[in-house]
């Protein structure tokens, strides 16, 4: 493969595979380019919501701390290499084309042959890619549950489960019960795992834990934050409190995250890490995410988050009615087919004037027309294009176009923005 457009069709040709759940296929990648996971200092990251905030404010927290940081999330925007970074810089095109042609090269240099997925290789790149850069430490977001998942080679330093909501049920399991017992297959002999987790499930959680040595820090009663204004928050925390902490991250939900982050550090501090409070604050004070309420554009006012499922829409919903409950609001909409599309457009229309459904260009993703039945009165649009443009012609004055449903409907508009507007 010389090039990086080499790479990337094949990586994408990987996707036809589909999904195969279970570890047999990356441990037998990464045996073939001698286990790079098991020299790293790793945070293992799973849950519904929250993954990608908590795996990137813990990248700034640590890295401020003076520490060389990987993190390793998914799926991305707008280009592979959001997928990979170290110190919160993208990995490059030219080290793609190099670790990918350097795996490929393994698998094929033996005579055992193995399916895989494109997420099976593009994990064992980013093990390799973190272990020949000697990171301290490595953050690693599950890509999908927990228990099979190819991030779950690892043996991390903290174990995070965010929380436990309806998504993907289809291979996760229908109830809630299920879910969690899923999710909470990251869950390592005697390593601490911290959860912003509530309700019925919190029992698997625990008895988990419990099985296999494990502490469990839970939000809410082991570690607290309240809120003081906007964008600000105290936290009560296993050993250490801070009375005021500014965070640049929009959104109340992100004050939950931060208190993960902030417990997951007190279990690092205990680890022998080094962390001071200055470190903190000037992080939170720093740390930003694509795609997660992000205003890409000021005139019209246009607000991209990747939201993606019942609980994640939700947050967006309690975002936009607390702090712009007097603005019209014209939402875009494109989302998968295996998602609780009729859950997510009931919360939609309880605070958007307009919505526009589209699709973005994905086979996964939902017609236009299966939706049209929750929001009889919406206006349908071909693709993604066709639905700014409508957008465009929806919004006058202080209006704000909100972008959401699917981090392909997100990716999709945020290259087009500069286009369209």
């Amino acid at each position: 493969m010389k090039s990086y457009d080499d790479v990337l069709q094949y990586l994408y040709n990987l996707e036809k595979t589909g999904i195969i759940f279970g570890l047999d296929n990356i441990r037998w990648i990464l045996d073939t380019i001698g286990n790079p996971h098991a020299r790293l200092k790793t945070i293992h990251i799973g849950g519904t919501n929250g993954k990608g905030s908590v795996a990137t404010i813990l990248s700034y927290i640590i890295k401020d701390a003076g520490y060389k940081v990987g993190k390793y999330t998914s799926p991305h925007l707008v280009s592979f290499t959001e997928r990979i970074a170290i110190n919160e810089q993208e990995i490059g095109e030219d080290d793609v084309i190099r670790l990918a042609n350097h795996i490929r090269r393994s698998i094929e240099s033996v005579q055992e042959r193995h399916s895989f997925t494109f997420f099976d290789f593009t994990t064992s790149l980013a093990f390799e890619y973190f272990n020949k850069n000697n990171v301290d430490v490595a953050i690693i977001e599950v890509g999908l549950g927990g228990r099979l998942d190819s991030t779950n080679v690892i043996e991390p330093l903290v174990t995070v489960i965010t929380n436990v909501n309806y998504d993907h049920t289809d291979y996760l399991g229908k109830s809630l019960e299920d879910i969690a017992k899923e999710k909470s297959g990251i869950i390592k002999k005697g390593v601490p795992v911290v959860t912003g987790a509530d309700g019925s499930i919190v029992h698997i959680i625990e008895a988990t834990a419990k099985e296999l040595g494990s502490p469990v820090y839970m939000f809410g009663s082991d570690f607290f934050y309240k809120k003081i204004g906007e964008n600000k928050m105290s936290y009560r925390g296993l050993n250490k409190t801070f009375p005021q902490v500014d965070i640049k991250l929009k959104g109340d939900h992100q004050f939950v995250n931060v208190s993960i982050a902030l417990c997951v550090v007190e279990i690092l501090l205990s680890s022998g890490f080094s962390i001071n409070e200055a470190s903190v604050f000037k992080a939170l004070s720093e740390v930003t995410l694509k795609g997660r309420l992000e205003f890409i554009k000021d005139k019209p006012l246009i607000l991209l988050d990747c939201a993606h499922n019942p609980s994640g829409i939700y947050s967006l919903y309690e975002y936009l009615k607390t702090y712009h409950k007097d603005r019209r609001i014209i939402v875009i909409f494109g989302v998968m087919k295996d998602k609780d599309y009729h859950s997510m457009l009931d919360t939609i229309k309880a605070c958007a004037n307009t919505v526009i459904l589209t699709r973005p260009q994905i086979d996964r993703a939902l017609l236009p027309d299966s939706m049209k039945h929750v929001i009889p009165d919406a206006v349908l649009t071909d693709n993604v294009k066709s639905a700014l443009l409508e957008a465009k012609k929806h919004a006058y004055g202080d209006d704000m176009i909100v972008i959401t449903g699917s981090f392909y409907t997100a990716g999709e508009a945020k290259e087009l923005i500069n286009e369209i507007f």
